[in-house]
C-alpha cells in the first residue's frame, strides 16, 4: 500500500515533469502544520529566485506573537510577499507547482493572493 506522502510526491513528480517542458519559472508551495513556504525557482531549476514564508520575522510580527502561520490568512500574506519579491527580480510569469497538495484551503489562498498581487500563472 502506498502512503499518503508517497501519493503526494507521485502527484508532484508528474506536475514537475509537465512544468519542465514549459521552461518557465515555477512557484512552489510547501506546507506544514505550523507554516507555509513559497519559492520561485528558475525555469531550468538551477536557482531559487525568491522565497517567502510564515517563518520569516516580518511575517511573524504582522501575524502577531501567537505564530498562527498555519491558516489561510497567513497563506494570503505569503502569496502577496512572494509575488512582490518575484516581480522585484523580474519574474512576471510562473507555473504554479502545488507539490501534490490539493488546490484547496491554504494552497488556494496563497495562489489567489499571488495572482492578485500581479503574478501570472
Amino acid at each position: 500500500m502506498i502512503s499518503k506522502k508517497e501519493q503526494r510526491l507521485r502527484r508532484a513528480r508528474q506536475t514537475r515533469i509537465r512544468i519542465a517542458t514549459q521552461g518557465v519559472a515555477r512557484l512552489t508551495v510547501n506546507r506544514t502544520n505550523l507554516h507555509i513556504y513559497a519559492s520561485v525557482i528558475s525555469g531550468d531549476g538551477s536557482k531559487v529566485l525568491a522565497t517567502a514564508s510564515t517563518a520569516e520575522a516580518d511575517v511573524k510580527k504582522t501575524l502577531g506573537g501567537s505564530g498562527k502561520g498555519g491558516n489561510a490568512t497567513a497563506a494570503e500574506m505569503v502569496g502577496k510577499r512572494i509575488a512582490e519579491k518575484a516581480k522585484a527580480v523580474g519574474v512576471e510569469k510562473v507555473a504554479f507547482d502545488r507539490a501534490g497538495y490539493a488546490y484547496h484551503g491554504r494552497v488556494k489562498a496563497l495562489a489567489n493572493a499571488a495572482r492578485e498581487a500581479g503574478l501570472q500563472f
